[in-house]
């Protein structure tokens, strides 16, 4: 529940008085109360509505507060108040006492915060991007502007979204420039380490330079892949299946504009197919797995998550897949990087 000494009122404020509370509480509303009790509250759009109306800045704010507020009580659980705010299509709500004395609020957007998992998150953000020069001359690729921001932050952002943030990098090419961008993660409000390749490792080499064996479940990530999967999701299949790796895999679908021919060996016709349509399983770049899984990747040797998969598959080990359903890109070319740009705002807020 957030403290509201910032955003309160009285009946004798005026507009300015309400848009600058509005402003410094940084909450989107302000609260009128007399004697600690709540008359009713004040948003940017009551304030709107009242200024297209024909008030003005100087005018007292009676006339625009709504009175009759939807209010919680302390005694409400977090569910019952996150229930009630979904059921009015609000942001926040005000929480009274036993006297009906305003004594916080609570915002929709805390409420749901996800809970914070100490799962590790290891991204692979080492690459050349040779593929998109000259874009990649001066800037690593996961550092690359898609939208209003690079690759890469959009990556650590939807981690954090899901409660994700022990973050790992492996870095490589031109380190300096992610490490000085996101530091030590803190104002991402995530917790990021770095890891140095000296050389090229691979997706799975790189793994054998991490400092310390994590004890539970861990994420792999390509640093290059634009992608809004529900992360939490991904782990809870993981953990149903009791997986010793999962990997996520895209439906890929082409069309073949001929028609098909299918022959023996005697160059005898078997059977023609018109146009078909052919459908495969990709490789989509994210990845979870056991701490056990380091065990069997090679020390200081180029290894690619693949070969990591073919060596459990033969140990009898249970690999599971998972197929993203949600928007997904490798940004791997000069016509990925536009598309990602046309597209992000449709997927990305």
């Amino acid at each position: 529940m957030k403290d509201i000494k910032n955003i309160l009122l009285n009946e004798n404020s005026t507009i300015k008085d309400a848009l600058q509370t509005i402003k410094n509480g940084a909450m989107k509303i302000a609260l009128v109360v007399e004697d600690k009790k709540l008359l009713g509250t004040v948003t940017d759009g009551d304030i709107r509505e009242g200024l297209l109306n024909g008030l003005e800045l100087c005018n007292s704010i009676k006339d625009i507060y709504n009175s009759n507020p939807i209010v919680s009580y302390e005694d409400e659980s977090n569910q019952e108040i996150i229930d009630k705010l979904l059921n009015k299509k609000i942001q926040q709500v005000p929480i009274l006492n036993y006297k009906d004395e305003v004594i916080g609020i609570e915002e929709i957007d805390e409420l749901i915060k996800p809970h914070l998992k100490s799962n590790k998150v290891v991204l692979m953000v080492g690459g050349l991007g040779t593929r998109l020069r000259p874009l990649t001359e001066d800037i690593p690729k996961p550092m690359l502007k898609v939208g209003d921001k690079p690759i890469l932050e959009t990556i650590v952002l939807n981690f954090r979204k899901y409660g994700f943030i022990n973050i790992v990098m492996c870095v490589n090419y031109k380190s300096h420039i992610i490490e000085d961008y996101f530091g030590d993660g803190s104002k991402f409000d995530v917790n990021i380490e770095y890891i140095y390749e000296d050389d090229r490792m691979g997706t799975a080499g790189a793994l054998s330079l991490l400092q310390k064996k994590p004890n539970e479940t861990f994420f792999v990530m390509n640093g290059d892949l634009l992608t809004n999967i529900n992360f939490e999701h991904l782990l809870n299949h993981h953990i149903k299946n009791s997986s010793f790796a999962t990997m996520c895999l895209r439906r890929y679908e082409y069309d073949i504009p001929y028609g098909v021919v299918d022959i023996d060996g005697d160059s005898k016709i078997k059977s023609i197919k018109e146009k078909p349509k052919y459908s495969y399983f990709l490789n989509a770049g994210i990845y979870l797995v056991e701490p056990e899984v380091l065990d069997y990747i090679p020390k200081s040797e180029f290894f690619d998550m693949p070969s990591l998969f073919e060596i459990m598959l033969n140990k009898g080990k249970i690999c599971s897949s998972y197929t993203i359903k949600e928007y997904w890109l490798d940004i791997g070319r000069l016509s990925d990087y536009e598309k990602a740009n046309h597209e992000y705002s449709n997927f990305f807020n």
